[in-house]
């Protein structure tokens, strides 16, 4: 190989390795042996199959334990037996929603009796959790339990968090803090103003209000404002992966609808990819926790993503090259994939007609930042989106 390589050039290909200059050289031809040869070079620094499964289920929904239509009997079977997800959280409002009573008490024992009873490790995983209303940091934040035997935090003021109770929950093991709408100007997060060690471990990206990435994106919510989104959390140095959720109130958890519901804006519902060991409570909790997880907007997307055989979600130091591979498998046409490095995007890929799935490897040579931040944006052409937690690495 040159030894002007990296002088030359700030990313390559495998096809442009040595060996396939070789095959294009040396065949005196083009012909099917030659694109087969070129296959064979491009595939051969591919990584090993994904030591992981991907589960997918909704984070994100409500029943009429709070503001919503469904029970939650409805709710789980609907997300089982009509959406087919492999798992469900059940995040009712602390305040119980507007003219209904608190979760407190009897609807909390309600809640922990039901995703007892319609957990099967296996084949379909519940989970436990709330949304509590946690002003001035997060005004909507989704709190999530390893267990199905989590009890409701109550602060100094109901509706309201302190920092000092805030970093205590950040702190616990056995949950997970996650803000949705975000970028939303009546119920968003100011990340400009929250210190990194306030910054929570995932963001919910999308939801039927919008996508909370970047500021004026394709799935604007109805008022954002710059400082809510996604990106501007990345930019301050916040280690912040990202999952998706409906935030249902009638009944479709994870199902594409005709319409939007009532005053959220979109009618696809938000889904999340956990790379997890097992479908089992511990397993999805632990991937959440790792950010090896995605979000996307409803149907079916697979994806692996890996920088040196790293996942999505990991950070790790290097000073080599990075090998950067993704494997996406949607159950609609591809139109574009697109690698975002330190929040600007840095390479695309287009599908072709009929293209479902689509793999790649390429390397990067360029070393930016002490620390650079790669993540997957998919779009497919029926207008739905993915996204990728991010992959961290420092110099």
């Amino acid at each position: 190989m040159s030894k002007d390589k990296y002088i030359a050039r700030r990313y390559d290909t495998p096809l442009r390795d040595i060996e396939y200059t070789r095959i294009v050289y040396g065949s005196g031809k083009y012909g099917k042996d030659t694109i087969k040869l070129m296959k064979e070079v491009e595939e051969r620094d591919y990584p090993r199959e994904m030591e992981y499964s991907i589960f997918i289920g909704e984070m994100h929904g409500h029943t009429n334990l709070s503001d919503a239509i469904p029970d939650i009997d409805s709710y789980f079977r609907t997300a089982r037996d009509v959406a087919k997800l492999d798992f469900a959280a059940i995040t009712d409002h602390d305040h119980g929603g507007v003219f209904s009573s608190e979760l407190w008490g009897k609807k909390w024992e309600i809640t922990k009796q039901k995703v007892k009873e319609y957990y099967k490790p296996g084949e379909f995983t519940t989970i436990l959790g709330y949304e509590r209303d946690s002003y001035p940091w997060y005004n909507n934040l989704v709190i999530y339990y390893n267990s199905h035997d989590g009890e409701l935090f109550r602060g100094e003021t109901d509706g309201e968090i302190t920092r000092e109770e805030l970093l205590d929950l950040l702190r616990r093991d056995d949950i997970i803090l996650v803000p949705h709408t975000t970028s939303f100007l009546d119920s968003g997060t100011d990340f400009y103003s929250i210190p990194n060690e306030l910054m929570t471990p995932l963001i919910e990206v999308y939801s039927r209000w919008g996508a909370d990435e970047y500021f004026d994106n394709p799935y604007p919510v109805r008022i954002g404002t710059r400082g809510g989104f996604w990106q501007d959390a990345l930019r301050k140095g916040a280690r912040m992966g990202c999952i998706c959720g409906s935030d249902d109130h009638h009944g479709t958890p994870g199902l594409i609808t005709e319409n939007a519901h009532a005053n959220l804006t979109y009618k696809y519902p938000g889904l999340t990819g956990v790379l997890a060991k097992e479908n089992s409570v511990s397993a999805i909790f632990e991937a959440l926790k790792a950010r090896r997880c995605y979000g996307f907007m409803g149907g079916r997307i697979y994806v692996d993503f890996r920088i040196n055989g790293h996942y999505m979600g990991e950070e790790f130091d290097s000073m080599g090259e990075r090998h950067i591979y993704f494997k996406v498998d949607a159950d609609a046409e591809i139109k574009r994939i697109t690698l975002v490095k330190n929040l600007e995007d840095y390479m695309y890929f287009l599908g072709f007609s009929n293209t479902h799935t689509y793999k790649k490897l390429v390397y990067d040579y360029d070393k930016v930042n002490d620390t650079d931040i790669y993540y997957l944006r998919v779009e497919l052409v029926d207008g739905r989106f993915a996204w990728t937690s991010p992959i961290w690495i420092n110099k």
